[in-house]
């Protein structure tokens, strides 16, 4: 059974959540879960916000939706704005929002 979903009314929605979040951040998986090799995740990052630095669990790519971010890997970093796709580096690494984003990240775990 094929599945269907708008990326655009989805990042929309949680930029919305994200912009209202202590935290600035909000996400919705997608895809996948835990029970799964890959899984896709619209994270939405109010600007000046972050995904703080932690490991990469398998191989992984962010796809910039809307807004532009940094990937940030040590003294490495990557920009990236609507429809970059940035491959995420096998060392620990942070996300930061420049200004509001919204990014697909999708990720597939080792086994």
């Amino acid at each position: 059974m094929v599945q269907k979903s708008s990326l655009i009314a989805l990042a929309r929605h949680q930029l919305q959540i994200a912009q209202e979040a202590p935290s600035g951040r909000s996400a919705h998986t997608v895809f996948g879960g835990h029970e799964q090799v890959m899984r896709q995740t619209v994270i939405a990052l109010r600007a000046g916000s972050a995904l703080n630095e932690h490991n990469n669990p398998g191989e992984a790519t962010v796809h910039v939706l809307h807004g532009r971010v940094r990937l940030l890997a040590g003294e490495l970093e990557w920009s990236g704005s609507p429809g970059d796709l940035l491959v995420v580096p096998q060392a620990r690494h942070g996300l930061e929002a420049v200004e509001d984003s919204v990014v697909l990240l999708s990720v597939a775990k080792r086994r």
